[in-house]
Formats: C-alpha cells, sequence, structure tokens
C-alpha cells in the first residue's frame, strides 16, 4: 500500500518536471513569446536546472537541447525509481538492462510529450471558442500552430468551424496506440 502510494508521487513529481522542461523545449522551438505569465512560470520553475545544464550542453539550430535532455532524464529517473520501488533486482541484472531502461525511459517521454501536445490543442480550441482575446490566446495558438499548421492546409473550415484539432488529436492518438505502445513493449521485454 505504501509502495503504491509512493510509486504515485514518485511519477507525479517527475512527470510534472519533465512536463515544465518540455513545455520550455517546446515553447523556444514554437517561437512562443516569452514575455508572458505562462512562460515565466516556466522559466522560473526550471532554471535551477536548465542554466547549468546549457553550460554542458549547447544550444543547436535553435533548439534547446539542454531542457530537452533534462526532459529525458526526468523520465529516465522517474522509469528507474518506479522499478526501484516495485523491487527490481538492479543489482542481479547489472549494465545488461540499460538499453531497456534507455527505451522505456524513451517511451514515456514520447507519451508524456504526445499528451501535451493534445493538452494544447485542446486548450488553444477552448481558448478560440470561448475567449479568443485572452491573454493566454496567442501563447496556445503558438503552442499548437506546429501540430495544427499541417491539418489547416488540408481541412478548411466548415461553416467557420476549424476541425483540425479533432484531426490532430485522431494523429496523435494513433501514433500513441500504435508505435509508442510497440516501443513501450519492446523495452519492457529488454528489463525482464
Amino acid at each position: 500500500m505504501f509502495a503504491d502510494a509512493f510509486q504515485f508521487l514518485l511519477r507525479t513529481a517527475f512527470d510534472l518536471l519533465a512536463c515544465a522542461f518540455f513545455m520550455r523545449f517546446w515553447m523556444q522551438w514554437a517561437r512562443v513569446p516569452f514575455r508572458n505569465p505562462f512562460a515565466q512560470f516556466l522559466i522560473k520553475v526550471t532554471d535551477f536546472a536548465v542554466r547549468p545544464a546549457r553550460r554542458l550542453i549547447p544550444g543547436l539550430f535553435g533548439l534547446d537541447l539542454a531542457s530537452l535532455l533534462l526532459f529525458f532524464m526526468a523520465e529516465l529517473l522517474m522509469v528507474l525509481g518506479v522499478h526501484w520501488i516495485t523491487g527490481y533486482p538492479f543489482a542481479l541484472a547489472g549494465l545488461d538492462v540499460l538499453p531497456g531502461f534507455l527505451l522505456l525511459a524513451l517511451a514515456s517521454a514520447l507519451r508524456l510529450a504526445f499528451y501535451l501536445l493534445i493538452g494544447f490543442v485542446l486548450i488553444q480550441a477552448v481558448i478560440s471558442w470561448i475567449n479568443p482575446f485572452s491573454p493566454l490566446a496567442p501563447v496556445f495558438y503558438a503552442l499548437s500552430r506546429p501540430v495544427l499548421a499541417p491539418f489547416q492546409k488540408f481541412i478548411p473550415p466548415i461553416s467557420g468551424v476549424d476541425l483540425s484539432p479533432l484531426a490532430a488529436i485522431i494523429l496523435i492518438q494513433l501514433v500513441l496506440i500504435s508505435p509508442v505502445s510497440a516501443l513501450e513493449q519492446f523495452a519492457a521485454g529488454l528489463v525482464r
């Protein structure tokens, strides 16, 4: 019972931290203006790790690789911590299981990133319907634009209703069901 509670707390803490690192990476990649309360919050929450990491990991082509690596490391620590809580025999397994844990962390990171993208699309759609002049509207428009733009090229609005968020969410769900789940199952087989 206590192991389940501790596992839940560990997953929650590391997933929230990973979300913050991913959002910081995505905001820079999507060219979201950083002069808004949401972005300032993310910067303050993640600066403790991103600033020192940037000294070791430079950016590449305008990408914040330090935030991306910290996102993956948070998921890796979460995967290792959950397995440790459940009593995984790390000492007996040796380093042979390291590729499996790296792939499990990659699958977990991809799953979390895709869920965040779904969240960006949903929030942008709701804001555009309820209050398109909200101060956060430009932020979530910019966050969801890389996901929605390819669909908006092929799916015109029907009677003023944009169906591209629906198509994007369906495609992301398909990616989560097929390749990401397959990667997760393959990685789980490597750590048994």
